[in-house]
Formats: structure tokens, sequence, C-alpha cells
């Protein structure tokens, strides 16, 4: 092939790749999921573009340029602590919400099975104390009304982490909340059963301590520490179940491909799931740790926060990656 032709094909690719490089690395720096997936092909393509030129021994003038395109794009992409950087925000602005759009059937159907027998238990609960104790030993009753209890001198705390300072009640939030988002997606396998189990479980346990907590006076002290927090926690484990419940009716109705294709193929989207809800558990646990458990902060100060921690919430996961995906 002459120079001339070869330039004339590879061309548009090489003034793509300079844009790109431009869109990250110039004056007005912007980064978007485009980016991110073309640029890396366009950089193994604009390689083999200059050993080629090398190897017929094209003009000087082509080499150069080419040479230089390759070192500008090397110089960006193997920039890691960047690259991941971008990475990151764009699956938690791009993929996490998009992917739980495409399966939102199955986070409604989880939401459901989470709020449904919290909303009845916890009624019940509220006219009659001895619900509470059909879920929950006596002694996890005690323990978590000495937490809410307004004579408790280490309010929000059980007994035996009354001492515990904040940055480690962080760390065993992230234990908790994680442990519980795992369970919740990981029984799905059981052909969604187990996912249905443990959100109805987790939502019946959640009713009663409200709804005994409730009946007891101690409204002041657990709703404006639930409120806060309640926005990350409760959805995620709603998306933690859906995506549960997405393996598990991967198994069920595998249409004509074998199950164990169609598990696979439901595990690519429902990690992305578990792994966006495994950031708003985070998200939680600090909010648990450090703003929920604040006794310097008013009651309707907490109930402010929480109202636009569930406004936020709520528009990130409606509106968030519609931009660069089709709805």
């Amino acid at each position: 092939m002459k120079q001339q032709q070869f330039i004339d094909q590879q061309r548009p690719s090489w003034d793509k790749f300079k844009d790109l490089l431009e869109q990250m690395t110039g004056p007005r720096r912007r980064r978007d999921a485009e980016a991110l997936v073309e640029l890396p092909e366009l950089y193994r393509s604009i390689c083999a573009d200059y050993a080629l030129a090398r190897r017929r021994q094209y003009s000087t003038g082509l080499v150069d340029e080419l040479h230089a395109l390759v070192m500008r794009g090397h110089g960006v992409l193997y920039r890691r602590k960047s690259i991941w950087f971008w990475r990151i925000v764009s699956f938690l602005w791009i993929d996490f919400p998009v992917t739980l759009r495409r399966h939102i059937r199955f986070f409604w159907l989880a939401t459901v099975l989470l709020y449904l027998p919290a909303v009845v238990i916890g009624g019940l609960a509220y006219k009659d104390d001895k619900i509470i104790h059909s879920l929950m030993s006596p002694v996890e009753v005690a323990g978590m009304e000495f937490m809410y209890d307004p004579s408790n001198p280490h309010l929000w705390r059980e007994v035996k982490r009354a001492a515990s300072t904040n940055f480690a009640m962080f760390g065993y939030y992230i234990y908790n909340n994680i442990g519980i988002g795992f369970r919740t997606f990981a029984t799905g396998l059981l052909g969604g059963v187990g996912a249905v189990v443990a959100l109805f479980y987790n939502g019946s346990v959640f009713g009663a301590v409200a709804g005994h907590l409730t009946q007891l006076g101690f409204i002041n002290t657990f709703w404006p520490f639930v409120a806060g927090h309640g926005a990350f926690e409760l959805t995620a484990i709603c998306i933690c179940g859906a995506a549960g419940l997405l393996l598990g009716w991967s198994l069920i109705a595998a249409g004509r491909r074998r199950r164990i294709d169609a598990l696979i193929t439901a595990a690519g989207e429902a990690v992305k799931l578990v792994m966006g809800a495994g950031t708003m558990l985070l998200i939680a646990a600090f909010v648990e740790a450090f703003w929920s458990s604040s006794d310097g902060v008013g009651e309707m100060t907490k109930y402010f926060v929480a109202a636009v921690f569930w406004s936020l919430v709520i528009l990130y996961l409606t509106f968030a990656g519609r931009n660069q995906h089709a709805a």
C-alpha cells in the first residue's frame, strides 16, 4: 500500500485519538465513558500503524507523527491512579445506575419484600409488645432497648460497645451492613428463594424494632438516628436483594440457554449491582457512625438532612447516566 493510501485510510482514527487525548489532557479536561472505552482500542491501533509505517519505511515526518501519538497515548493510559479513579467514577455515575434501571422490576420486587413486612409487622409490634419476642431473643430485645433508652449515658451504643469510638463503630457498621447485603445477594443462588427470605426477615425485624420502640416512647431517640443513614442502607439492601433475585430468576427462566450460561450472564449484571450497593453501604456506615450518632445535633436538623439524603438517592438512581446510555 502506498503511503498516501495508508494515510487516507487511517487518518480518521488518528484524528479521533487526538481529540480524545485533548479531552483528557487539555485545559478544559473532560473524561467520559466514551473516552475511557475507546482510548485503549485506538491506542493499540496506532501502535500497529506506527510499527507498520516503520517497517514499510514511510516518510520520516509520518513516522515521527505516529511516534508522538504513541508517546502521548502511553503517558495518558499508564497514569494508573488517574485511570482507575475515572473508571470508578464512570462506574458509579453510569454503569451502576444504568444497570439498576435495566433490572428495575427486580428492585421494585425487592423493595416490596423489604418494606411490606416492615410496615405490617411494625404495626403489629406497636399494638402488641409480644411480637418483638417472636423475632428476637430476650437478650437482643434488652440490648436494643438499652441502645435507644433516653436515659442511656451512651446513647445508640450497645452495652459491650458503650466505650467504642465513632471510628470503631464505623468499622462495626461496615462489617454489619456488608454482611447483611452480601447474604441477601448470595442466597439468591437458591432459585431466588433465599433472597426473598432474607428480605422478608430483615424487613420484619426492622418493622418489629421500630414498632416496639415507638410503643415504648423512644421516638426522639430512634427515628432521628435511623432516618439519616436509612436512605443509603435500606436502598442498598433492596439493591442487593434485586441482585439476588436476578440470579435466582436466571436459573428459573434460562430460556433456550443452558442454566450455567444464563447464570454467568446474570452474575455479570448482579455483580455491578452489588458493587454499587456496597458503596452505598459504606456511605451508610459513615453517616451512621459520625452523623446519626451525633448528640449535638437537633432532631429537626437530622430529619431535614435525612430528607436531603433520600432526595439525592432517588435523583441519583433515577437520572445518573441517562445522557451516556439510551434508556
